[in-house]
């Protein structure tokens, strides 16, 4: 390839799509502090860098032309501010997957196994965008969320009411309905009568494994496990602004959820659970793994109480959802007054 304007071409977009990713990056790594997400997109810098080193950078200098390039020129007012951090990303983002395009059409035109890898870049970015923004967004929508309780149907409209009324008032952040017990009728009556003891608290209402009844309640969001619906079918189902929690059991676990578009993840289980049983125990070492890279909100579960929770605390998660330290204490409240106590919760 010899032709100046092609050259000038990808030397331009290559420089764009390179500034638009390491923006991207910069906000990863030192206002979000997510380790993973900064090393994801530090893999698909080097595998950009990697693409581009098939068009000699030597030739690329030799084309390139600033001082009389007409749209140095050209500028918008909207260029020069952002209204906030999402619109920082957005921006950032789309001239990344802007000039990945115009890279990918030009480079199609003298060397197709370069645009389809361009073209392979591209669709990453899109991923990454999205779990970017997700988690910059669940950071917000989650902020004060500390304490998780789950529970059951009861065994009658009036117990439940009484329950979650308690919950509510005491300060608990999110509720979790699961029953594999209920019929799908009932399980439903049961999280509507939730829904409207939680619809004018701060407490967040979601519904395990059933996204259809999520939607039907209008519940604030659905959780899903690594047996259940993907989150891709849950988000199809529960729409864009339901929360989709992913418990997981690994670090390899968490990491996908993110790349999936989880709004936020169940660590776990930490310690054995007298409410649910389970084969293995990841523990604390998964709670470690977790705090390290990720910054998505994640909740350490499976037999936390209050004797347990300062090595969860110690382990480096601050969030943590309960069953039996709350529904098997002799007073409920009262040990969500210590839990919340113990998690330093505002409430």
């Amino acid at each position: 390839m010899s032709e100046i304007p092609v050259l000038r071409v990808i030397d331009a977009a290559a420089n764009r799509a390179r500034e638009g990713l390491r923006v991207a990056e910069d906000f990863v790594r030192f206002v979000l502090d997510d380790r993973h997400l900064t090393d994801c997109l530090k893999r698909l810098r080097h595998r950009l860098s990697g693409a581009l080193a098939r068009v000699s950078l030597s030739e690329r200098l030799s084309a390139r032309e600033t001082q009389d390039d007409v749209g140095t020129q050209l500028s918008l007012a909207s260029e020069q501010s952002r209204s906030d951090m999402a619109d920082l990303l957005d921006a950032n983002f789309a001239r990344l997957q802007e000039s990945l395009r115009s890279l990918e059409e030009f480079a199609k035109t003298f060397d197709p196994g370069l645009a389809a890898e361009l073209e392979q870049i591209r669709y990453q970015s899109y991923t990454l965008h999205r779990a970017v923004q997700i988690t910059r967004s669940a950071i917000d929508r989650l902020a004060q969320a500390r304490l998780y309780v789950l529970i059951d149907g009861q065994s009658s409209s009036e117990e439940l009411a009484g329950r979650v009324a308690t919950l509510v008032a005491c300060g608990v952040h999110v509720l979790q309905l699961r029953d594999k017990r209920l019929d799908d009728r009932t399980l439903l009556a049961r999280a509507r009568l939730v829904r409207g003891l939680t619809r004018q608290s701060s407490t967040l209402l979601v519904v395990n494994d059933r996204p259809d009844l999520a939607v039907l309640a209008d519940a604030d969001g659905v959780h899903v496990g690594q047996e259940e619906l993907s989150v891709k079918d849950a988000r199809t189902i529960v729409g864009p602004r339901r929360l989709v929690g992913v418990s997981t059991h690994s670090i390899q676990q968490a990491r996908q959820a993110i790349l999936d578009g989880a709004d936020y993840l169940g660590v776990g289980p930490v310690f054995p659970s007298g409410t649910k049983h389970f084969g293995e125990f990841p523990g604390l070492e998964l709670v470690r793994a977790v705090a390290a890279e990720i910054r998505l909100p994640a909740f350490a579960i499976g037999g936390i109480d209050r004797e347990k929770l300062g090595q969860v605390l110690s382990a480096g998660l601050r969030r943590v959802a309960v069953s039996g330290a709350v529904a098997m204490a002799p007073d409920p409240a009262q040990a969500v007054a210590e839990l919340l106590r113990l998690l330093g919760s505002e409430s």
